[in-house]
Parts: C-alpha cells; structure tokens; sequence
C-alpha cells in the first residue's frame, strides 16, 4: 500500500503542469502536516515525498509514524516525525518547542488531525467527555498550535489549510452534537482570523469536504455503504490548494445539499410534534 500511495505522483494523481506547480511552491520548504499516520494526512505525505520539501508528521501513532518515515527517506523529501497526541498538554508543548527550534522555519501546516464521534444526546447524558474530547483536538489543540506558531509562519508569509467538514456549512443534525460543534468552534475561529492573517502576509485556505473514506468513519456502521472521496482525491485538492492559495474549497453539489439539509430539517421539527402528541395521548 505504501509503494502504491508513493507512486501516485508519478502515476497520474496530477497532470504534468500541477505536478510542476506544486513542485515549485514546495522545493525547500517546511511543511506540517497533523493527523499524518493515517487517512488524509498518510496520502498527503506520500504524494509530497517526491518533491525537495521538509515534512513534518504528527500523529499518535509511532509504529505507523516510524514505518512512513522509513519508506519517505527513500524518496526526495525530508521527513521528521513527532508522535503526539495534541489532546495532551505536555505533548503539545513539546511539539511547539520542536518547532519552533526548526533552523528554517515553518511554511505551511495543514490543520488535519480530528476526532468524530455519532451519538445521541440521551445517549450521552453521561458521556460529557465526549465533548471534552472533541473539543480538545478539534477546537482547542488547533488554536493552541496556530497561536503559537503563527510567529513562523508571518515570517516565512506562510499558509495554513483546515481541513473542515462541509457539516459546519449545513444546518446541524441529530447524534452529531459533539462533533459538529467542535469543527463549527474552529472553523469560525479560523474565519474569523483569517483577515487578520491575510494582512500580515499569511494565505489561509478551509477546505470543506464530505464524507472520506477514512478510518475515523468505521464506527459509524451507516457509513459503510454511502459514496465518500477517496483519501488520494482530497491529497490532491489539498496540493491544488497550496499553489492556487485559494480560501475555500467547497463540493459542487453543497447548494443542493444546502437546500436539502434545510427540508430534512424542517420535515424533523414538523414531524416531532406530532410524535409528542400521539405519545401523549398514549400514555
């Protein structure tokens, strides 16, 4: 698996012209990526491992980490690994000050690390780590890293990219409470920071995707057989983005998806009432 998400590069991922695009922004620079020992983050490193670039990867899992690591040293790329798990204050502030001692700076981080979690709020009731959790590396770990780092990046007029989910553009759902919530924090946060950041030099894309097939959806059983991007189209949207510097990616189809999650919404709240009554008149 590994051999094949390397030569994607070669293989097709981009045309010859994007390929060269992309080659040109990264050569010589530093780039961190979060979330990186699977999914998104895993496909995004091996398709950047042919370009002259220092990689950054974090994520909890050191086995995984370990093995990219080894098989990105054969390529062009420089790569560093940092297991970490950014919920974890004292592993936070040990990737900072690794970054911050890096002789050539930081260019470009890619905001990817998350958790989801599917669950009803009655289901919930005594589950309220499950939005600590969420907001933990969803909201605040992301603040936390940028706020540091953004020294960095103003110097190097650098880029940041979130990845969201195109869920904080809907209308809220039952039993996704905890996460939704969480990516709504961030995405409004960096929105909001992002005239900011632009006028220090800094471009700043949200990417807004649907649903992935990643290994963060394989709880949820109703996902198994629902169309969803693969983790290689969203690696090249991603590189797409870091030459275009474009400030939002958003599915063609969110307008329709829009009006849809506005009709389902209201079918809902006509629907509830009526079940209230009927219940009542049950009991």
């Amino acid at each position: 698996m590994q051999k094949s998400s390397v030569d994607c590069l070669t293989k097709g991922s981009f045309s010859e012209l994007s390929t060269n695009k992309v080659t040109v922004q990264l050569e010589g620079k530093t780039v961190l990526i979060t979330g990186a020992s699977s999914g998104i983050g895993e496909q995004l490193a091996y398709m950047l491992a042919e370009i002259k670039v220092h990689l950054i990867l974090v994520a909890r899992r050191v086995d995984k980490l370990v093995a990219m690591k080894t098989a990105i040293e054969m390529k062009a790329a420089q790569i560093s690994v940092f297991p970490a798990d950014l919920r974890n204050e004292q592993e936070m502030e040990g990737l900072l000050a690794f970054l911050h001692q890096l002789p050539d700076g930081l260019d470009i981080v890619i905001s990817n690390a998350g958790h989801s979690i599917r669950r009803s709020i009655h289901q919930s009731l005594d589950r309220y780590h499950d939005f600590t959790r969420t907001m933990a590396i969803n909201y605040f770990a992301p603040v936390q890293l940028l706020l540091s780092t953004l020294p960095l990046i103003e110097k190097k007029q650098g880029h940041i990219i979130n990845i969201s989910t195109v869920n904080t553009l809907l209308l809220p759902m039952p039993h996704w409470a905890a996460y939704q919530a969480s990516k709504a924090a961030f995405d409004t946060w960096f929105r909001s920071a992002a005239p900011e950041l632009n006028m220090n030099g800094v471009f700043t894309t949200s990417i807004y995707l649907p649903l992935v097939r990643t290994p963060m959806i394989l709880p949820t059983a109703a996902y198994q057989k629902l169309p969803a991007m693969s983790p290689q189209h969203v690696a090249r949207i991603i590189c797409n983005s870091i030459y275009t510097k474009r400030k939002t990616y958003k599915p063609w189809w969110l307008i329709v998806g829009q009006l849809g999650s506005l009709l389902f919404r209201r079918c809902l709240e006509f629907s509830i009432p009526r079940r209230l009554r009927k219940r009542g008149k049950r009991q």
